[in-house]
């Protein structure tokens, strides 16, 4: 009994120890687009729930989401009538240049915020240096996604590994 006990502690040793050496850990990825709406709503709910939403949960989410554009939309007719409206119609994804209220619409409040450039450069990681010119704060979402502000516009976004739901 006690040489199964070593013997799958070895083997959990050496497993954790290939997942480190891989470097899979410590993977950060940089994009121009972040999470869609329904990727972070999904995240949040199994997060908080334990389960996958169910249909009608799901539509609830997108027909609130749906108002909530439109809401907006009309109210910022300049952003209705440029390109950049098919990110709030049909994409539904968080992308470099939209403002704090317009990350806030599709991604919803963020599960923290910071304005420590350790920090941030932490998250950053390989890519800091292109990103610290403009990253001022930080907001940081489920899923490893992390958005970096230069004043009220998004102006880099990174996610630490493998993005979620991909």
């Amino acid at each position: 009994m006690v040489r199964w006990r070593c013997l799958v502690l070895l083997l959990a040793a050496l497993a954790t120890a290939g997942c480190l050496l891989t470097g899979r850990q410590d993977d950060v990825q940089r994009a121009t687009e972040g999470a869609t709406a329904d990727e972070l709503y999904m995240v949040r709910f199994v997060r908080g729930y334990g389960r996958l939403p169910t249909f009608d949960e799901s539509q609830k989410f997108r027909d609130e989401l749906d108002q909530r554009v439109a809401d907006y939309l009309n109210k910022h007719s300049e952003v209705g009538s440029s390109p950049r409206a098919s990110q709030f119609r049909f994409h539904r994804r968080v992308s470099v240049g939209m403002t704090k209220d317009e990350v806030t619409l599709l991604a919803g409040p963020p599960d923290g915020t910071t304005r420590d450039e350790a920090v941030m450069k932490t998250a950053a990681k390989k890519f800091w240096p292109a990103i610290q010119p403009r990253a001022k704060e930080m907001w940081i979402y489920p899923g490893g996604w992390q958005f970096y502000f230069d004043g009220d516009r998004l102006a880099d976004v990174t996610v630490a590994g493998k993005p979620p739901l991909e």
